[in-house]
């Protein structure tokens, strides 16, 4: 049983501009009808879910991509398709964890800032000093091992 467009973006939440974007960028596949109009497999729904979630944690279109390619087209993937793509992710998610908690404990001083705590700003760097170790935000980094 295939799934008519509308159907699609009722039962994923998502706009049916959306199914047609994620279309261009080959994240899901339809077949046409006679008429011209979108069919969707069921398994789509799923694809949809999982591309809504990595979207939501800040994964990549293009590393979304990569990971559904892997996936059978037209069915569910497995238990150990869904295993194999959160290994794959596993660091990097641990990696963006990390860095969000740094940047939320960090920021805590700063609301409200003006800069009435400058004597304890985590964030303060006299005569840029940080410059030495390269470009960008350096206080707010965490180091991942790949840094390393």
């Amino acid at each position: 049983m295939t799934l008519a467009v509308g159907e699609v973006a009722r039962r994923s939440g998502v706009a049916v501009s959306t199914l047609h974007f994620y279309e261009s960028k080959g994240l899901i596949r339809s077949e046409r009808t006679v008429g011209n109009q979108r069919r969707y497999a069921r398994a789509v729904l799923r694809r949809v879910a999982f591309i809504r979630v990595a979207q939501r944690v800040g994964i990549s279109l293009a590393d979304i991509a990569a990971a559904l390619e892997v996936l059978p087209p037209r069915e569910a993937p497995s238990r150990q398709d869904w295993t194999r793509l959160s290994a794959a992710w596993r660091a990097e998610l641990d990696e963006r964890m990390a860095q969000l908690k740094k940047l939320r404990d960090t920021l805590d001083d700063c609301i409200g800032c003006g800069c009435l705590s400058i004597d304890r700003c985590r964030l303060r760097n006299p005569q840029d000093r940080s410059a030495r170790e390269g470009a960008g935000p350096r206080r707010l980094l965490v180091k991942t091992q790949r840094q390393a």
